[in-house]
């Protein structure tokens, strides 16, 4: 006859669901903090246009829109299309004789319905100052493509991939044993793992555009960049890593990625802070491997993830040259120790 389990005293029940509702409730504000204190600010604009001309304009959105906009002027519509292309602004003004403002999609949907309302505000004022009615062209110098029209896959695709790096450090560190082993099944799934993800992302859904094979690298550093920090963090640090690790990746590094929105509508320093984890840096690296393929930040990011990959096998190493000095210390036959005269 089987015994009884002792019944849970009831403050050990009470504890346990203050501890449950706490959690959850950090969870839920580590996810909803960014969404509820982001702001439409400072996103990087260039302007053509004369003195006059843009001493007008620049006044003009900065009374309608305050600190909405960050102004940089340039010298023509070429260096503004380029300043788009390698990621240095996310639109322009054109002014002139035939004034025109140009957006891209694939850099940001919310940031071109903004731009699509300041073309409306000027085709107003243009057209009040001629006497007629003028029409300002919007012109989306780097599109979304057709099979993601509205780049929701590519935001929704970053968590999957952070899922991915989190759950292969996770596994790996509990059911692999030895760091050359544990290395290896990193490396191993974060390739094969990269060559699937983009498989699909990118041959089945169409998110992901350019070149296949640098997409699946990317995707694969990504995941090796997160779970090698997973392993890492636990063979330093024995089973309290896994939780620091996958604390610091989900609560901390993914909210803070700008996966869905530009990371200067983010509060404060956090949008850059978050270029400098793996959530972050991965989501943007694959934003411009797939249509900015000139962005300045294509070498930053790829650095990022190489630093957290890197990071996470030294860990790895230190961890098990660690373990095996003590085990060789604890095992040393007795004989050999020195005897008490």
């Amino acid at each position: 006859m089987s015994q009884l389990r002792p019944h849970t005293p009831y403050r050990r029940v009470a504890l346990i669901a203050v501890i449950l509702t706490l959690a959850i409730s950090v969870f839920v504000l580590a996810f909803s903090w960014t969404s509820v204190t982001s702001s439409a600010k400072d996103i990087p604009l260039s302007i053509v246009g004369s003195t006059t001309q843009v001493e007008t304009v620049t006044a003009a959105l900065t009374e309608n829109g305050g600190d909405t906009f960050d102004i940089s002027v340039v010298d023509s519509r070429a260096v503004a299309v380029a300043s788009i292309e390698d990621r240095t602004a996310y639109g322009a003004i054109i002014l002139g004789t035939e004034p025109e403002v140009l957006s891209t999609s694939a850099g940001s949907t919310i940031v071109s319905q903004i731009l699509e309302t300041v073309a409306s505000q000027l085709s107003q004022q243009v057209s009040a100052q001629a006497g007629a009615t003028v029409t300002i062209p919007v012109t989306d110098v780097v599109p979304l493509a057709d099979s993601d029209p509205r780049g929701a896959g590519l935001s929704v695709a970053s968590f999957p991939l952070v899922l991915m790096g989190l759950l292969g450090g996770v596994l790996f560190s509990l059911i692999v044993v030895g760091t050359r082993q544990r290395i290896l099944a990193v490396a191993l799934y974060s390739v094969v793992g990269g060559l699937a993800v983009a498989g699909v992302l990118q041959g089945l859904l169409g998110i992901l555009q350019g070149n296949y094979f640098i997409n699946a690298a990317a995707i694969a550093l990504a995941t090796l960049a997160t779970a090698a920090a997973i392993v890492g963090l636990h063979s330093i640090l024995g089973q309290k890593g896994i939780p620091i690790g996958a604390i610091t990746v989900m609560l901390i590094a993914n909210p803070i990625s700008a996966a869905t929105q530009p990371l200067q509508f983010l509060a404060g320093p956090w949008g850059e802070v978050g270029q400098w984890f793996v959530p972050g840096a991965s989501a943007t690296l694959l934003r411009d491997l797939s249509y900015f393929p000139d962005a300045v930040s294509l070498g930053f990011t790829w650095s990022v993830l190489a630093v957290w990959a890197l990071g996470g096998i030294l860990l790895t190493v230190a961890g098990g040259v660690f373990r095996n000095t003590h085990v060789v210390h604890d095992e040393t036959p007795a004989s050999l120790e020195p005897v008490a005269v």
